[in-house]
């Protein structure tokens, strides 16, 4: 390849960049903006949660009717990637965006990571038309989308960067892709920057040291992040494969769906497990939780997904780690903030088999001093959390793959 040919393409890899983090990092800082909105709102106006109803039965009618090629979500940027065959639609955005800001609005329990990625991977597989690439640069495109959605809305670059390959590791990915996914997460990190948009802070302030007593105790709770985690994905399979099966109509699902949660967040006053519940991650760093409140959230999630809301799991998975990191503080002699740090993302790490990820996004927003504890805890979650994820079309063929099928294997020779 001589000189000029390579200038001029990495010029061009380098405008993609650019774009694709100007627009999904700006998208982020929307939606960003929106859910506090929605959240303050809702906060301000308590009736708001008597119109979950009518709000899920505006989401089930638009993806109904408009969207049905676009219903997938984040599981349809998998297939694209794995096996391209046409450019996702726009439309994603701006429907995912609606629906995940009325799913907040009228209190529906879910997160945002999942809104980010799909805003864009749609937005970044636009520059396919615009600058006439093949399915091969299709790919690193896909890539691209999720790394910058990623990195953008939760305000860790590397971390995004990271989980866009790790998310999608069974399959093939050029070393242009991995060098350009750190690219594109810095450019969208920064515009959010820019746009004056602030993410959560979070701390871990003491950190102890690596005893062989504290490591004997890291175990059980490790385990228990893991089981959360695969409880959490089954959950969310499992509400939605019931409401598919019993309600054939798919606009009636989130509006019963969002009746049922209504009377429930009404009457028994479950105001904690609506939204995102970030006061309450934050809270569970200083304050042990009560035992059960990761497996309401657990509860309200799978059942608010399961019927057709929008919005993205990762968040209530930190809500479901910092919890029961938080409750087992009661039990387990190590600080409160760094179980509720560690269940933080070793519960997102064992639903989403993606354990580097989520150990460098511990390091990112909690420091590196609590680096070896992180890593510890992501890794034994990950290997703990079953071979089911919260992604249907993620075909994740990594270690814990290979571990699973060697037990069955074993079982099966042994019986």
């Amino acid at each position: 390849m001589d000189l000029k040919k390579t200038i001029f393409l990495f010029g061009k890899w380098i405008l993609i960049c650019t774009l694709i983090g100007l627009f999904s990092g700006s998208a982020s800082a929307f939606l960003l903006v929106a859910l506090e909105w929605a959240a303050q709102l809702r906060t301000d106006y308590i009736w708001l949660i008597g119109l979950l109803p009518i709000g899920g039965l505006l989401i089930g009618m638009l993806y109904h009717y408009y969207g049905k090629d676009v219903v997938k979500g984040n599981n349809l940027l998998l297939e694209e990637y794995r096996l391209p065959q046409k450019v996702i639609p726009f439309k994603i955005a701006p429907f995912v965006l609606i629906g995940t800001v009325f799913t907040h609005l009228f209190g529906g329990s879910a997160g945002r990571e999942g809104t980010a990625v799909q805003m864009g991977g749609a937005i970044a597989d636009q520059f396919t038309k615009i600058f006439d690439l093949d399915n091969s640069d299709r790919k690193t495109l896909v890539i691209l989308g999720i790394s910058a959605g990623f990195a953008s809305v939760f305000g860790t670059p590397l971390a995004g960067a990271i989980f866009a390959l790790e998310v999608i590791l069974s399959s093939k990915f050029s070393l242009k892709s991995a060098v350009l996914s750190f690219v594109v997460a810095y450019f969208a990190f920064y515009t959010v920057e820019l746009w004056g948009v602030h993410h959560t802070v979070y701390s871990i302030p003491v950190v102890p040291p690596l005893t062989l007593h504290n490591f004997l105790w890291l175990i059980p709770s490790c385990l228990l992040f893991g089981l959360a985690a695969m409880l959490f994905s089954r959950s969310t399979h499992f509400w939605g494969s019931l409401f598919s099966r019993i309600i054939s109509y798919p606009p009636l699902r989130p509006l019963i769906g969002g009746l049922i949660l209504a009377l429930i967040f009404y009457y028994f006053d479950a105001v904690k497990f609506m939204g995102l519940g970030v006061p309450y991650i934050v809270e569970a760093f200083n304050k042990p939780n009560e035992y059960y409140d990761f497996l309401l959230k657990i509860l309200f999630t799978g059942f608010t997904l399961g019927a057709g809301f929008k919005g993205g799991e990762v968040t209530p998975l930190f809500f479901v780690g910092a919890t029961l990191g938080s409750a087992l503080s009661v039990f387990i002699p190590l600080p409160i903030a760094l179980l509720a740090g560690m269940g933080f993302v070793a519960v997102f790490a064992g639903a989403t088999h993606t354990p580097v990820a989520c150990t460098v996004m511990g390091i990112e927003l909690f420091g590196i001093e609590s680096a070896i504890f992180i890593a510890i805890a992501c890794f034994i979650a990950y290997l703990a959390s079953g071979s089911v994820g919260i992604y249907h079309s993620q075909n994740a063929r990594g270690v814990k793959y290979h571990l699973y099928e060697k037990i069955k294997a074993g079982r099966l020779k042994y019986f």
